[in-house]
């Protein structure tokens, strides 16, 4: 028989607390047995919270001392905090985006029969990777633009651009898997790509500006840089491929 933890979690009908069910889960996967206490409404939970002198819920408990919420749970077991700052950069959402386009063009080509075809599978790698990132930033516009003026020289002088941008790229993707309207599709990429590789290189290398990447929306903490000069770099590159 394992150890006893003893955990105070919200499950109300209309609101489960995630951290409750991570601690429980955790718990178990550290051989304990779990006494799961459901705090089942708000009133409940405020009681609890009055009674144990706590903010927040959960709460886990071993061999009668409190250990506090997940994060605590965590540092508790030797782990890493899982608690992120709203103002930490991370690379992680475009880590995301290029691996799963890279696998996407790659079993793409296998399944079309072209097999182990580099060159078509760095096309469609691109293509695919201009149409999620277009995704991204349409899934939110207007907090796209907000963050993709802070930076983009063609923006700044002309706001609507920053709301024509996810388009074009949308645009010149699709265009490019499709294998049509190569000039125009072309044309389009390599505009937009030289106008954010010349921003980015302004703005980061130039001006040594500290600022966050709208490339996978606005609401993204992805820093502003090398990442960013390569999206545009691609773009260039396949312009330029697709004219000659």
């Amino acid at each position: 028989m394992g150890n006893t933890a003893v955990l105070y979690r919200m499950e109300t009908d209309d609101h489960i607390c995630p951290y409750g069910l991570k601690s429980r889960d955790l718990l178990k996967r550290k051989g304990f047995e779990v006494e799961d206490h459901k705090l089942i409404t708000r009133e409940e939970t405020d009681l609890f919270k009055k009674e144990h002198s706590v903010e927040t819920t959960p709460q886990t408990y071993i061999d009668g001392a409190r250990i506090g919420g997940y994060d605590a749970l965590r540092q508790h077991f030797g782990m890493d905090s899982k608690e992120k700052d709203e103002d930490d950069t991370s690379y992680e959402p475009v880590i995301a985006v290029f691996a799963v386009c890279f696998l996407m063009a790659f079993a793409s080509g296998w399944a079309l029969g072209s097999g182990l075809d580099v060159i078509r599978t760095v096309e469609l790698f691109i293509a695919y990777s201009m149409c999620v990132l277009a995704i991204l930033k349409l899934r939110d516009l207007y907090s796209f633009s907000n963050q993709f003026v802070t930076y983009d020289l063609l923006a700044q002088r002309v706001v609507r651009y920053a709301y024509v941008y996810p388009f074009a790229e949308a645009f010149a993707g699709i265009g490019m898997i499709a294998g049509v309207l190569a000039l125009p599709v072309a044309l389009t990429a390599l505009s937009i790509g030289t106008i954010g590789a010349v921003s980015v290189f302004k703005a980061v290398y130039v001006d040594k500006r500290e600022l966050k990447c709208a490339c996978v929306g606005g609401s993204s903490n992805v820093p502003l840089g090398f990442v960013s000069l390569t999206e545009n770099l691609m773009m260039i590159g396949m312009g330029i491929w697709m004219l000659i």
